[in-house]
């Protein structure tokens, strides 16, 4: 398996039709940092399998923040070093067994130095979002994700309140390095959060 970076407008173009056509969500303007790839099998180049969006992570989410035992304060200097895989879809023509998490297992193995590369710092844990209303998680809990319970089903701009529980999904994070909670809340935030807090 081959992760190409959906970097150029080919291939980003590429990448949005694909999330647009074939994932439940549909396309959308991912939030904040971001990173895309497509999933290649060496044995075929040029036929893709696979694509993956890297994006901010939620602002808050209570077993998360739990989990990592920060303070408030402590989760707005380093939000930034968690970093949500908020799209993940295997083609539909694609079937083969254990490949969903193979293909996560590369990436989390790929994206520090990626997000490195690109933003100028490395993250420190990734989280996804599962609905589990449609999936089982299955692909997460093999490639060693770890489940950390519900959200309260509402949406990141429901600021009322007024949809929660009617979309609730499980929590997985996967930690980059030893020690990840330690680091999360003791971090030192990248420059440029620093100069924006100036």
């Amino acid at each position: 398996l081959h992760l190409v970076q959906a970097a150029d407008r080919r291939l980003n173009s590429l990448f949005k039709e694909y999330i647009d056509r074939y994932h439940y969500l549909g396309y959308r303007i991912p939030f904040g940092a971001h990173l895309r790839y497509l999933v290649e099998s060496l044995k075929l180049p040029g036929r893709n399998l696979a694509c993956l969006q890297f994006s901010s992570p939620a602002w808050k989410m209570a077993p998360r923040d739990a989990w990592i035992g920060w303070s408030v304060e402590q989760r707005k200097r380093n939000l930034q070093f968690i970093v949500s895989n908020s799209r993940f879809l295997l083609l539909p023509w694609v079937q083969v067994k254990g490949l969903a998490s193979k293909i996560l297992s590369l990436a989390a193995r790929r994206l520090a130095q990626d997000w490195q590369a690109l933003y100028g710092y490395r993250p420190l844990l990734l989280e996804t979002l599962v609905d589990r209303s449609r999936y089982r998680g299955t692909s997460y809990k093999a490639a060693n994700w770890i489940h950390l319970g519900v959200t309260q089903g509402r949406g990141r701009m429901d600021r009322e309140h007024a949809a929660d529980g009617q979309a609730v999904k499980d929590i997985y994070v996967y930690p980059l390095c030893r020690h990840v909670q330690e680091r999360l809340c003791s971090a030192t935030p990248p420059a440029f959060v620093q100069q924006e807090e100036e």
